[in-house]
């Protein structure tokens, strides 16, 4: 692992100190919820900015690894890129956060509702320059890495764009959940509705592709075909995940759900 997180800081040293930084900054912020009583739709303020914060850290390390294999690619472009609009995020939403104000979806002043166009600028923008880095992989030439890893990283890249812009889906609704209210019960920490559909799950599963397949095809599966066809189940995953939560079915249900429907 040392060796690991060394090559990341050797790779890009940049995205290393940032993803660092975003790292500490999720360990705070999950150190807050147990010191906070400052709620946000019926939970904890603090989780949501420790999500987006961790989720910031394993992109930043995974985009420092893949990028190293990009020939006259503009790291630092890329690099000032995700630092200032991912880091104009989680500012934000930390801001949000301690003052029991919501972040995403809250149009209820103008001041507000620009903040939250920009931030869905920025995720966007990020998202557009990352399908570039896709791009770069798909149509170049890449000998020193096995053909298996080189699909992995492609498809993951992939998946991850596809996935990333689903947030539309809830920003167009301004609600994260379907075919009820934001704020009612969900699964710990994540907070993923147990009642109702949730776009939040395919959110998560298809944008961590990225981190995900790389992983499995390099450590694990070393085909190119297994490959393949891994990133396709794993595709069809998020499309399920998706599909339920748009016909408004949660995916894990509550305990006193099930519990009423076997009496």
């Amino acid at each position: 692992m040392l060796e690991f997180i060394q090559n990341i800081k050797t790779r890009n040293e940049t995205l290393f100190y940032y993803g660092l930084v975003c790292f500490l900054f999720a360990l705070f912020f999950l150190l807050l919820t147990k010191f906070s009583t400052t709620q946000v739709y019926n939970t904890n303020a603090w989780y949501k900015p420790f999500k987006f914060a961790f989720s910031t850290f394993l992109f930043a390390w995974a985009m420092a690894w893949y990028c190293y294999y990009l020939p006259s690619f503009n790291i630092r472009l890329f690099n000032w890129t995700v630092i200032i609009l991912l880091g104009f995020e989680i500012v934000y939403i930390a801001i949000q956060a301690s003052r029991g104000q919501l972040s995403h979806y809250n149009v209820s002043t103008p001041i507000y509702s620009v903040l939250y166009v920009m931030m869905a600028l920025a995720a966007t923008l990020v998202t557009l320059y990352t399908a570039y880095v896709g791009y770069l992989f798909f149509t170049g030439e890449f000998p020193q890495l096995p053909n298996y890893y080189l699909w992995s990283i492609r498809l993951g890249i992939l998946i991850f764009v596809i996935f990333s812009f689903e947030g539309f889906v809830m920003g167009s609704k301004l609600t994260h959940t379907i075919g009820g209210e934001d704020g009612g019960a969900g699964i710990p920490y994540l907070n993923w509705s147990t009642k109702f559909g949730d776009p939040r799950i395919a959110h998560f599963i298809g944008m961590h592709a990225l981190q995900v397949l790389p992983l499995l095809s390099f450590y694990l599966v070393k085909n190119t075909k297994a490959t393949v066809v891994l990133s396709i189940l794993y595709g069809m995953l998020a499309v399920f995940t998706l599909v339920q939560a748009l016909q408004g079915k949660a995916l894990f249900k509550a305990k006193e759900e099930k519990k009423e429907r076997i009496q």
